[in-house]
C-alpha cells in the first residue's frame, strides 16, 4: 500500500503529534550521527520537545561547537556590515558623480550658447570670461604652431640654398673643363703628324715634286702651331 504525501502543517491530534515527534526525532539524531561519522563533520543538534524536554547530540563538546558558531556568526555579521557600508559608500559616490556630470553638461550647454534663459548677469559674465580665456589659449597655441611651421620652412630653405650653391659650383667647374677638352681635341697627335704624306725618290730633284713637298711641310707646321 502506497503511503500518501504528508502535509506540512501542525498535527492537531496530540497522540499522533507525539508519535510523529518521537519517530522524526530518532531519525534526525540518526542522520546527525551518520553525517558526523561519514563526513568527519562537527555536528551539534539541540531539540526541545513541545513540553520543553531537551534532546541533544554532538560528536564534540556542544559548548565548544556553540562558541564556534557564535564566533563565526559574529565574523559573518561584521563582514555583512562591512559589505553594507562599502555598498552605501559606492552609492554615495555614484550620486556625487551623477551630480558632477549634470553640472558639466549644463556648463557645456551654456558655453555653446544654449540654456541661457534662466541665467543671471553674474552667470552670463562668468560664461563670457571662460570663453575669452579659451579663445586666448587657442590663439596662443595657433601662434606657436605658425612659428614652428615658419622655422621648419626656413630650415628647408637653408638646405635647398646650400644644395643650389653646390650645384652652381659643380657647373662652374664643368664649364672650365670644356675649353681644355676642346683644345686637346684640336692639337694633332704624333700619329697625325706622322701621317703626313712623304715621297721618297731616287734621282735628281724634280721642281714639281719639290714644290709639292714644301707645301705639305708648311701645312703640317701651320697645323701644329694652331
Amino acid at each position: 500500500m502506497v503511503r500518501g504525501k504528508t502535509q506540512m502543517k501542525r498535527i492537531e491530534n496530540a497522540t499522533s503529534r507525539q508519535v510523529t515527534f518521537s519517530k522524526r526525532r530518532s531519525g534526525l539524531l540518526k542522520k546527525a550521527f551518520e553525517l558526523s561519522v561519514l563526513c568527519d563533520a562537527e555536528v551539534a543538534l539541540i531539540i526541545f520537545s513541545p513540553k520543553g524536554k531537551l534532546y541533544e547530540f554532538s560528536n564534540s563538546s556542544i559548548n565548544k561547537t556553540i562558541d564556534r558558531y557564535q564566533k563565526n556568526a559574529k565574523d559573518l555579521g561584521s563582514s555583512n556590515n562591512a559589505a553594507q557600508e562599502n555598498l552605501q559608500h559606492l552609492k554615495e559616490e555614484a550620486v556625487s558623480l551623477s551630480e558632477k556630470i549634470e553640472l558639466l553638461q549644463v556648463s557645456k550647454r551654456k558655453l555653446l550658447g544654449d540654456g541661457l534663459e534662466s541665467s543671471c548677469i553674474d552667470e552670463l559674465q562668468q560664461v563670457q570670461d571662460q570663453i575669452e580665456q579659451s579663445l586666448s589659449k587657442i590663439r596662443a597655441r595657433k601662434t606657436q604652431v605658425f612659428k614652428e611651421k615658419i622655422e621648419q620652412l626656413k630650415e628647408e630653405e637653408r638646405i635647398l640654398t646650400e644644395e643650389n650653391a653646390k650645384l652652381r659650383e659643380k657647373l662652374k667647374c664643368d664649364q672650365m673643363e670644356l675649353p681644355c677638352l676642346a683644345f686637346a681635341q684640336e692639337v694633332p697627335t704624333q700619329r697625325e703628324i706622322s701621317d703626313v704624306e712623304t715621297e721618297l725618290f731616287i734621282g735628281p730633284p724634280d721642281e714639281q715634286r719639290t714644290t709639292r713637298w714644301l707645301i705639305q711641310s708648311s701645312t703640317a707646321i701651320n697645323g701644329m702651331r694652331l
